[in-house]
């Protein structure tokens, strides 16, 4: 492979290494899809960045359908927390890990320091987080309102009560982790009654040696990335980032190349792979590693993507929710979203084809995508608003 890559090439290096690289099932549920398949795209992706915004499906259970197709959606729990395949824990954010990860991770949990919450906890009410570990070695698993004193949330819809600081705190050091999830609510249990023995019994990993390997993973995943890709990926800082990588380059586990139109250098996997062609369609979620990092996505894509939940609705410029729309290895649209539960009703918002972008064969394709997702979720119909350039084509489309 040329050490100089065009873009067209560093998107197909990347699509493939994400998993696009292979057909899918898009036929009903079929039981074609189990916890292994599953399993596979966790040990590709790396992790599963978690998510509770349920607008249309919570983010985590998307990455599987987009790689995969439909599949039944309590499998992803069955998997995690049932056979024990994965751990939670802060990695780029709260995510779902390969158990396999959970040593070299160890070394933030050794590191932590109460900040914040945790850290007013201690100087208010010393004593108070040991109680609470306490109480789940004697109860767990045990959710925040199963503890004896959880106290008052404090703040808006996300603020914390100290039940829930503590059982934060002892999430980070590693003492507790999640048991398991029920309608998103965390269950915490003491690690070593989750972790498996023989992980649990694996030598702790040192920082720099830990990093190292998550840098590399992160290589793997991206199939080529910039230095700020790649430690975005784990949330390592780039200073860190940057030694490391210099070591994997000494060492032939990454290249450096130049990527047509990017500023930066960039590290090519010594594995990954240029397919020659992207085919099929996707959407994908904004919490997708596809799109997450937003710079990349533009520089990869040309595709310039910001979530709007947090932006008032006259400002919008897309909609609350929206998905982009991945076809033949090039993000050609985007959707805003709502599935309406009580009416079977997957609702299209609004959709926006980008520059360039063929607008029949787009629109026929992700009407077809959105009647899969749909049936996948067990809705009836899928139906249009009035919203974007693309809306009209894509109505036509839903009517065959």
């Amino acid at each position: 492979m040329a050490a100089d890559l065009s873009i067209t090439e560093a998107r197909r290096i990347a699509l493939s290494a994400q998993g696009f690289d292979r057909a899918r099932q898009n036929g009903p549920l079929s039981g074609g899809v189990g916890t292994d398949e599953l399993s596979g795209i966790v040990d590709r992706l790396g992790l599963i960045q978690l998510d509770s915004v349920n607008v249309v499906v919570r983010s985590h259970y998307m990455p599987f359908f987009s790689r995969l197709g439909p599949y039944d959606l309590p499998l992803v729990e069955k998997m995690a927390f049932d056979e024990r395949r994965q751990f939670e824990y802060w990695a780029h954010v709260a995510s779902i890990l390969p158990m396999g990860m959970h040593p070299l991770l160890r070394y933030r949990m050794r590191s932590a320091e109460p900040r914040w919450r945790a850290k007013r906890l201690i100087e208010e009410a010393p004593g108070y987080l040991d109680a609470v570990l306490d109480e789940v070695r004697e109860k767990g698993p045990v959710c925040v309102s199963d503890l004896d004193d959880p106290g008052e949330r404090k703040g808006p819809w996300w603020g914390y009560s100290d039940g829930k600081t503590a059982l934060e705190w002892h999430f980070l050091t590693g003492a507790v982790t999640t048991s398991t999830r029920r309608n998103f609510t965390r269950y915490y249990d003491l690690a070593e009654r989750v972790i498996p023995s023989n992980v649990l019994a694996r030598a702790d990993i040192p920082e720099e040696d830990a990093h190292r390997e998550l840098m590399l993973l992160a290589a793997r995943c991206h199939g080529v990335g910039t230095a700020r890709d790649l430690a975005d990926y784990f949330r390592i800082h780039p200073q860190d980032a940057r030694a490391r990588l210099r070591e994997l380059v000494d060492s032939g586990a990454v290249m450096e190349v130049a990527i047509e139109g990017w500023k930066e250098p960039a590290y090519l996997h010594s594995e990954a792979v240029d397919p020659g062609e992207i085919r099929g369609e996707a959407l994908l979620t904004p919490f997708d590693p596809v799109v997450w990092k937003r710079d990349r996505a533009e520089r990869l894509f040309d595709f310039n993507y910001r979530i709007e939940i947090y932006v008032p609705e006259p400002k919008r410029r897309y909609g609350y929710y929206v998905m982009p729309f991945l076809m033949d290895g090039e993000l050609v649209a985007r959707v805003d979203l709502k599935a309406e539960r009580e009416r079977g009703v997957l609702r299209v918002k609004g959709a926006f084809i980008e520059e360039g972008a063929g607008r029949t064969e787009v629109a026929a394709r992700l009407g077809g995508e959105l009647k899969l997702m749909a049936g996948w979720l067990g809705l009836e119909r899928v139906v249009a608003g009035r919203r974007g350039d693309l809306i009209d084509d894509l109505r036509q489309s839903l009517k065959g």
